[in-house]
């Protein structure tokens, strides 16, 4: 099995790399975890344009017709027990693959939101995009165990 994870931005900081890490060494007992990071925009560049471009590049690590979920602020608020049913029934369906999206700082375009299959959210709180992996990691992770049926603390 193979999760894709594609995003604007770079990692900086240690402590989220690290994390992430942690999380995609835990996930490669289920799952092989790929991230595809595509560049973001320049702070001086108007965000019309900027979404335009970012999703552009997003699409281009996405095969026509291919499902994918997107992170989204606006999409279904799932417990880590849904997205587990999610992640499971997705992957079989996806022959083994699933590619997650997250955008940028800015949001996602509409273009790359509109082709989700899947449009989830972790709440009503805002985190950066880059934050966004790790959580994404962390409960990808618990999905697997949860559908498993193994314990992982709380």
């Amino acid at each position: 099995m193979k999760i894709r994870i594609v995003s604007p931005g770079h990692l900086k900081d240690k402590w989220l790399r690290e994390g992430i890490e942690e999380y995609k060494k835990r996930l490669s007992r289920y799952a092989k975890l790929e991230i595809v990071e595509v560049d973001d925009c320049a702070d001086n560049i108007p965000d019309i344009e900027c979404l335009k471009k970012e999703g552009e590049r997003i699409l281009s690590h996405i095969k026509q017709g291919e499902k994918y979920w997107v992170m989204d602020l606006h999409g279904d608020k799932v417990t880590s027990e849904e997205l587990s049913e999610y992640l499971i029934s997705d992957i079989e369906r996806g022959g083994g693959n699933l590619t997650i999206v997250i955008g940028g700082s800015r949001g996602i375009s509409d273009e790359v939101r509109n082709r989700a299959k899947r449009r989830i959210c972790f709440g009503d709180i805002t985190m950066t995009h880059l934050m966004t992996r790790l959580i994404l990691t962390e409960q990808l992770y618990r999905g697997f165990k949860i559908a498993r049926g193994e314990r992982y603390h709380k």
